[in-house]
């Protein structure tokens, strides 16, 4: 279920809460390779499936700014605020990628609100972003994604 959230004034009531989780999605071979083919990054664990069936992980794996760059399209699955004309992706504290994602890995996003501060025009949002497979013990990614919503 999503969190609704009513404007950017209640935004600070969520501060320190875990706000949800999307709904999984299949991670696919022909998402990685679009995003290499974007990026130029066409390293063989993540493009040759032949190969990378000998290497560590037995078969692709996603890279791991691929895991980051699905946020914006999972993050609206977790919560949704109103009253709002514009938001933009303004940076990130912190990324770490723990664990691969395989391809055909189920992958979700979960989202933490940490911290809500006023800028001109609107407000700085900091969220702690989880990346987890299906069944998987650990994380594939955690990062603190700043965004900035505009009324």
């Amino acid at each position: 279920m999503t969190t609704q959230i009513n404007g950017l004034k209640q935004l600070s009531k969520f501060v320190g809460q875990h706000l949800g989780y999307s709904p999984y999605i299949t991670i696919t071979q022909e998402q990685v390779q679009l995003f290499a083919d974007a990026t130029g990054s066409h390293q063989w664990i993540h493009t040759d499936v032949e190969k990378a069936k000998t290497g560590p992980y037995g078969g692709t794996i996603a890279h791991g700014y691929l895991t980051l760059a699905l946020g914006p399209s999972l993050l609206p699955h977790i919560f949704t605020v109103s009253g709002i004309s514009m938001s933009i992706n303004y940076g990130t504290n912190k990324v770490r990628f723990m664990t691969p994602v395989k391809v055909g890995s189920l992958l979700r996003a979960g989202a933490k609100l940490v911290s809500v501060d006023e800028i001109a025009g609107g407000a700085q949002v900091v969220l702690e972003v989880t990346f987890d497979c299906e069944g998987a013990a650990k994380p594939s990614c955690v990062a603190e994604v700043i965004v900035r919503y505009y009324p």
